[in-house]
């Protein structure tokens, strides 16, 4: 102890002189700066080898000295950041000399007879790098995804200065390794491969919580450079939303510096692309053609299928432009010549999707480097667009024929099975059509072993059916006897589930109904979670709907209050009487909506007069672990099916679920999870094994309480189908969300009639009210198509139909738009979150209400019915 005490003073008694040393050189370093710069005007911004051309215009005024705060790990103030910046800038044999005696210095401090210079108490009192006066040091030992969340919650509580220094930690300590990975890049990484540069990821995020949080605290300009960083040095950085989808960090970062700017973020994404039309140079010689005339069929309903062309000359004749094998003639059309010379075919054909250039977009897809069965999709995609049907029809058809093996990838990069969307596809088309005379008959495409994200597997069983004539229309005797015989059948009841005032039956013919006191009953159901503009549940503003009260007179606002702005003036004029949402859906012909008890539990009395005024029942979910929720996880953690401690929580959520509501009047069935499959704060996509016994144990749970309400899951589409039917036999109900397109939900029906004979629902669907490039009566039209087109879909699927009658109804997502979805609460953003089957190929998740909020001023009370509204009023009140 001696011999270390004494070395320990040794340190001690050379520390003043040796900092005296210091002191007095820095001393000098500075002074010389300032001379510099008195003479020769402010230093040069440091660049660091990686900087792009891009980064250094920004580096002027504030966000010029951001800029720097940035690249050493966060915000500085002025005068921390001229020093650094007058050492860089100096003459390099100075700069050399100057660092080389401190660098001396300094380590004969620290080293003195292997000792540090200062002892452990001294060492806490020295702030953390790049640390400003009242700021908290970030714990060096958080990983950088740990900082992430730390950083978030910090901003989300108001704990600005935590934000900031958590910031200048993770960029000390990763921001070169981040550059490193955003330098190996040129493009975005495939979907699968993201998280392999997790580093760039993460660091982009904590970046951009930054610019949030100066964002928050009224610092403009700084929040303009510190999210303008992310754009220059972090371009091809990606991140997870928790609500569930990828999106590009710099994307929403550029966005943020427009909107702080006073710029439209979305001004220049129509640009002047001229609408065309498509003029067939050669339509064929067969509007439905026989295919058996040219080739021959093997192998139908087996995976060995093919077609064997047998005259591809004559084929090509029958079949017409750009339908395979004739796909190349375009060439010879007059249109390619002149669409080549006016260079209208540059760029990626991707682009060319939902281009107003419908000539163009035909020649392109034609002649696109995809295979076959893609490249023919999305021909006739563009034929559709282009009102050429017969002929669209004929395109989608030969996917069906030659290609139905086909798999292309989704934004979540799962597979999409094109043979089955093109059967979709037509079938819709002649039923939208009928002048077209065309109708789809015998067409069938089941993927054995499809229903996981793995191809290599899959086993294609094929029918292709076929085209033919259907000019012949239902009689009113044809009416007379499908009704009597769907009365005859209603007697001849094959199996039952449940016994109480709500049950599901199954009738000889394998058709499925709920019944609720005796009587047939089609869920016209819709989500309703209506939320105050300006809230979030990102920064824990938002309150439950059922607490709104805002004007004070005692009743629940929403519900009671809401009035319709029929002129759309944002106000609420005279004339515009309180109608109350329960009133406007009960016009509108909604006889059921979904509500999850957690995390706010539901007040009776609100649903109890939904019920007895309105006529509206509830179906009553428990998220089963997704989110967290109820599992007793953390959202880092996640629910981990296999977890007892995990099981036990949830099972007691759902215990203490049905005992608390299983009297009430107002409940239609029970339902669990919501899209669980997919990740989120749970394991499911991982354990979907797991996952779906425990949801089975669930079930029997719910029914060992309560006997009398059916119990329903709400999964994520078909995934993973065949594990649920082999795990969760206790369900009743497969119901899953499904987001398809306006065909409908294709072959979701007949999946999940083949593979459980168990009835179904759709617990989610939907289509923003906006899209870009189209105006607002644009966007409230092809909403209210992708309605109509997804209800005439569950009922031609609904018992006694002319599909597969399992179809027990379905969930409109949703009443009213929800500002807080894509990013900021307070304004109604337009940015499409993620790729899929919409207008203009984006979900606009802050959009999907039937009825909006105008422009939130007049928010939680105001209310403007679109068209979709008035196209489900018309469908539901049949």
């Amino acid at each position: 102890m001696k011999k270390n005490n004494s070395k320990e003073k040794n340190g001690h008694s050379r520390f003043p002189m040796i900092s005296s040393l210091c002191f007095f050189g820095l001393r000098f370093l500075s002074s010389f700066i300032r001379l510099r710069a008195a003479a020769f005007g402010e230093p040069r911004l440091w660049r660091d080898p990686a900087t792009t051309p891009s980064q250094r215009k920004y580096t002027g005024g504030a966000l010029g000295e951001m800029s720097l705060g940035n690249m050493e790990g966060g915000p500085r103030r002025r005068e921390a950041a001229a020093g650094f910046t007058g050492l860089i800038a100096v003459k390099p044999w100075v700069s050399i000399f100057l660092f080389s005696v401190f660098c001396f210095l300094v380590s004969g401090s620290s080293c003195a007879q292997g000792e540090p210079a200062q002892n452990q108490e001294a060492a806490a009192e020295v702030p953390a790098a790049g640390a400003i006066q009242g700021e908290t040091a970030a714990p060096a030992e958080l990983s950088l995804e740990d900082m992430v969340v730390a950083a978030r919650k910090a901003k989300d509580e108001g704990d600005f200065a935590k934000v900031y220094a958590m910031v200048d930690e993770a960029m000390r300590r990763f921001g070169q390794e981040a550059r490193k990975e955003q330098a190996s890049l040129k493009d975005f990484p495939a979907t699968e491969q993201i998280n392999n540069y997790a580093t760039l990821n993460n660091v982009a995020q904590v970046q951009f919580i930054k610019g949030e949080a100066l964002k928050k605290e009224g610092r403009k300009d700084d929040s303009i450079a510190a999210f303008a960083y992310i754009v220059t040095d972090f371009g091809y950085a990606q991140a997870w939303d928790p609500r569930g989808w990828f999106y590009k960090t710099a994307e929403v970062a550029q966005e943020a510096v427009d909107r702080l700017q006073g710029k439209d973020p979305n001004a220049e994404r129509c640009g002047s692309i001229p609408a065309t039309k498509i003029e067939l140079y050669d339509p064929g010689k067969e509007e439905i053609v026989d295919y058996e005339k040219y080739g021959e069929f093997t192998g139908v309903g087996s995976k060995e299928y093919k077609y064997i062309v047998k005259s591809q000359d004559g084929l090509s004749e029958a079949v017409g432009e750009a339908v395979y094998p004739n796909t190349t003639s375009v060439r010879w059309d007059p249109a390619f010549q002149q669409v080549k010379k006016e260079k209208r075919l540059e760029g990626s054909h991707w682009d060319f999707v939902r281009s107003p250039d419908l000539e163009a977009a035909f020649i392109k897809w034609a002649l696109a480097p995809e295979p076959p069965g893609i490249r023919q999709y999305y021909t006739a995609v563009v034929l559709e667009k282009a009102g050429l049907i017969k002929h669209a029809v004929k395109a989608y058809y030969a996917v069906v024929v030659h290609f139905p093996q086909t798999v292309g990838w989704t934004y979540w990069h799962t597979p999409w099975y094109v043979g089955p969307a093109s059967i979709a596809r037509i079938k819709y088309l002649c039923k939208k059509y009928p002048q077209i005379n065309m109708k789809l008959v015998g067409a069938e495409i089941q993927v054995e072993n499809g229903f996981d994200n793995d191809i290599r597997n899959d086993v294609f069983i094929v029918k292709p059916g076929r085209i033919v004539k259907n000019h012949i229309p239902e009689t009113i005797s044809d009416k007379v006897r499908k009704f009597v015989d769907k009365k005859m059948m209603q007697r001849q009841v094959k199996r039952r589930l449940g016994a109480g005032r709500v049950r599901l039956v199954q009738y000889a013919n394998g058709d499925w109904q709920l019944l609720v006191d005796n009587k047939p009953y089609m869920i016209q159901g819709i989500t309703y979670q209506p939320a105050k503009v300006g809230q979030s549940p990102d920064d824990g503003s938002l309150v439950s709907w059922m607490e709104y009260d805002y004007n004070k007179n005692g009743k629940c606002d929403g519900p009671y209050d809401a009035f319709v702005d029929t002129n759309l003036n944002n106000v609420q004029d005279p004339d515009e009487k309180a109608v109350g949402d329960f009133e406007l859906m009960k016009r509108m012909g909604v006889n059921t909506v979904r509500m999850y008890h957690q995390p706010t539990p539901l007040k009776k009395e609100l649903f109890r007069d939904a019920l007895k005024r309105y006529g509206i029942r509830v179906v009553i979910g428990d998220y089963l672990g997704k989110y967290a929720l109820g599992s007793g996880a953390s959202w880092h953690e996640g629910t981990d099916y296999d977890n007892p401690e995990h099981q036990k929580n949830m099972l007691e959520s759902v215990r203490k679920m049905v005992m608390e509501y299983k009297d009430e009047p107002f409940v239609l069935m029970w339902l669990i999870g919501n899209e669980n499959v997919y990740g989120v704060a749970c394991n499911a996509d991982k354990k979907p094994e797991s996952f779906f016994k425990f949801a089975n144990e669930a079930a029997r749970l719910i029914k060992s309480l309560d006997p009398d309400h059916p119990v329903a899951i709400a999964s994520g589409d078909v995934l993973y189908l065949d594990r649920y039917a082999a795990h969760a036999p206790d369900i009743d109900v497969f119901g899953a969300n499904a987001y398809r397109g306006d065909q409908g939900f294709g072959s979701f029906w007949s999946d999940i009639k083949r593979l459980t004979d168990r009835p179904a629902m759709v617990t989610e669907y939907g289509c923003g009210a906006y899209a870009y490039c189209h105006t607002r009566e644009e966007a409230e039209e092809a909403q209210a198509g992708y309605l109509q087109g997804s209800w005439e879909d569950i009922e031609d699927n609904a018992a006694f139909g002319s599909g597969s009658g399992n179809a027990v109804g379905g969930f409109l997502f949703e009443y009213l738009d929800e500002w807080w979805k894509g990013y900021e609460p307070a304004i109604h953003d337009t940015k499409g979150l993620w790729v899929g089957p919409f207008p203009d190929g984006f979900m606009h998740e802050e959009w999907l209400g039937v009825v909006g909020q105008g422009d939130g001023k007049a928010s939680p009370f105001l209310r403007q019915l679109r068209k979709g509204y008035e196209t489900c009023k018309k469908l539901w009140n049949k």
